[in-house]
């Protein structure tokens, strides 16, 4: 039933990991329109969870079939237990795999995140330390 990454097929070229309420209306959307103007099959829950899906679930599966996953870090990314589980999928996948992960900072200081200060460090203090650990190499 295990397949190795060469034999999966390919579902969707891009997944899009972000916070609805810092993005969702705004600046996402500016990343989703171009992708798929330009016809590139993008992972974006609205457009692709059913009623009913496992959000968790749906979002590994999307990962997991995806070639390259853009992680839109905003203030309340490390706020949400469902995006850091993604983000430890994609980083997992990445060092694993060779998944292809792309930051976006908007309107966060990098720094913020590498050095784990501010609102990162309250919403990592909060979260499992290995998953920490995980995204932080």
């Amino acid at each position: 039933m295990a397949s190795s990454s060469s034999s999966r097929q390919t579902k969707h070229q891009v997944c899009l990991s972000f916070t609805g309420e810092d993005t969702r209306l705004n600046f996402t959307s500016h990343i989703l329109k171009p992708l798929k103007d330009t016809g590139i099959n993008v992972f974006f829950d609205e457009d692709t969870l059913e009623k009913g899906d496992q959000l968790s679930l749906t979002f590994s599966q999307a990962i997991a079939t995806s070639t390259l996953s853009i992680i839109v870090l905003s203030v309340n990314y490390a706020s949400s237990k469902s995006c850091l589980a993604e983000l430890s999928n994609i980083v997992d996948r990445k060092d694993t795999e060779g998944h292809i992960a792309l930051p976006i900072f908007y309107r966060v200081d990098p720094s913020r995140l590498r050095n784990l200060t501010g609102r990162f460090k309250t919403s990592f203090d909060d979260h499992e330390p290995e998953k920490l650990d995980q995204v932080q190499q």
